[in-house]
């Protein structure tokens, strides 16, 4: 049994199409294999751990890996953050959450406008970068909120800081998460604060508002045993907190990774559930192949000086919710397979071949010895 067990997601870091990805127009799709084609990447700890020895992986494998690897497909309808996050905690999605490829309906945006006072722009699939530029000088002079979606079950609300501060917008994305019920209960939420001048720039005030999850996911599985559980990054807001005991909001990837380092130096017993954005945030969905390289490099060399802090009582699974292969057409998610490094001592270094997402969820219950 295991004191402490690290849960790391690198949002969007996927390997390779699953076999119903033609169902989502994503067959082809290998965010891996996109970003090993880049000379920013330089990723010797995770290889040594055997992310080359995961199927379906662009890596060559090596001949004794110092982790357990898998490779997951998930079962849940989509390929989005929550869908993703609460398959690996434990559910499966068997109805998808709804999009809007034609934009929200006037009822439901008319209902939004009057208990918000903003009216809205844009209304349909776009971008987040290109929505602030075609949108953002009209933002500016009206206050209009800019409303918009994508492939995924998402209601975004983009703003201008010093048109709408933050907190106001996280006000307005409550009021929208209270009118989105229903045959309207989408996904997700998403605040997306803007800055400076055409062309503008998002900040990393990002938050997220998700559904309330089902009962019984690993986080409540974790805290009603009376254990620790901690979400860094996004996952407060996919859990919408729900049995989280402790929430850290985080700025990106760096104080993410900042963050969790910090936690490995503190006593705690139970769960350190952590999401690192920027790989889809900033490169997946931005077609920054280099950049997106660059970050998993980054997180190669924070994740050598992290393994050493781990105690014998300590375990450390890294994994991903979707894929976001940033070389392949269009900006979003793509249905992928993500893979599974599961690190620690005592723990076999042995090749699972795939597993369901689930497995996450069913390996840390087992670390902590608490019932799913």
């Amino acid at each position: 049994m295991k004191k402490r067990v690290f849960l790391i997601v690198l949002d969007s870091v996927g390997i390779g199409h699953a076999p119903d990805a033609a169902a989502f127009g994503d067959e082809g799709a290998h965010t891996l294999l996109s970003v090993s084609r880049s000379k920013k990447l330089h990723i010797p700890t995770l290889l040594a751990m055997g992310l080359g020895n995961v199927e379906g992986s662009p890596f060559a494998p090596v001949s004794a890996p110092t982790a357990a690897v898998a490779r997951l497909q998930e079962h849940s309808h989509g390929k989005d953050t929550t869908t993703g996050h609460w398959e690996l905690a434990g559910f499966v999605s068997k109805r998808p959450f709804p999009t809007y490829p034609d934009g929200f309906p006037d009822e439901l945006l008319a209902a939004f406008s009057r208990q918000t006072g903003c009216g809205v722009l844009c209304n349909k699939p776009y971008s987040g970068t290109q929505v602030i530029a075609d949108y953002g000088e009209e933002h500016r002079r009206t206050g209009d909120l800019i409303v918009y979606t994508s492939a995924d079950s998402v209601f975004q609300v983009a703003a201008h800081e010093d048109i709408v501060p933050p907190e106001q917008l996280y006000d307005y994305c409550r009021i929208a998460r209270q009118l989105l019920t229903g045959e309207h209960a989408v996904g997700r939420v998403i605040a997306r604060p803007f800055t400076g001048e055409h062309p503008f720039t998002r900040t990393e005030r990002r938050r997220d508002f998700s559904l309330e999850p089902p009962a019984g996911l690993l986080p409540e599985a974790v805290q009603q045993a009376g254990l620790d559980c901690i979400g860094v990054g996004k996952i407060g807001d996919i859990f919408a907190e729900k049995g989280l005991t402790e929430v850290l909001h985080t700025h990106g990837n760096a104080d993410g990774m900042a963050q969790t380092a910090a936690l490995a130096a503190r006593d705690f017993h139970g769960l350190c559930f952590v999401n690192l954005v920027d790989f889809d945030m900033l490169y997946g969905h931005r077609n920054d192949v280099d950049g997106y390289a660059a970050a998993l490099s980054e997180f190669d060399r924070w994740l050598a000086a992290f393994l050493p802090t781990l105690g014998k009582d300590d375990a450390l699974l890294i994994t991903a919710d979707h894929g976001c292969d940033p070389a392949f057409p269009g900006t979003d998610h793509t249905r992928e397979m993500v893979p599974l490094l599961l690190y620690g001592n005592g723990i076999a270094p042995e090749n699972h071949g795939t597993l369901p997402f689930g497995t996450v969820a069913t390996a840390v219950t087992r670390l902590l010895g608490v019932s799913e």
